[in-house]
């Protein structure tokens, strides 16, 4: 992962989170509207980096995995992609 480009990641997870849920996906916890609520938050985040420079990540405040706890989402591949992006959201706002 390259923490001084968040960018690639950011759209992976997007890419992702558009795709429709798998059984193994809805079985972890997720639902539809979890998935795009998600989906959403990350792509506003990858927005503003775009927009405004990676300095800006120091502002953003990813708080997805509180939600995903709150939710009940267990551990699987989107819940993996979605830890990953806060933490190199977080990362990129310590290093900018």
């Amino acid at each position: 992962m390259d923490l001084t480009n968040p960018l690639p990641l950011l759209n992976e997870a997007v890419a992702a989170l558009k795709a429709p849920l798998t059984e193994e996906d809805r079985s972890q916890g997720w639902t539809d509207d979890l998935r795009r609520e998600i989906q959403e938050e990350i792509s506003l985040s990858r927005s503003t980096l775009r927009r405004h420079g990676l300095n800006t990540a120091r502002y953003l405040r990813p708080r997805l995995e509180e939600w995903l706890d709150k939710e009940g989402v267990r551990p699987g591949r989107l819940r993996s992609l979605v830890s990953t992006v806060q933490a190199c959201l977080e990362t990129t706002a310590r290093t900018t």
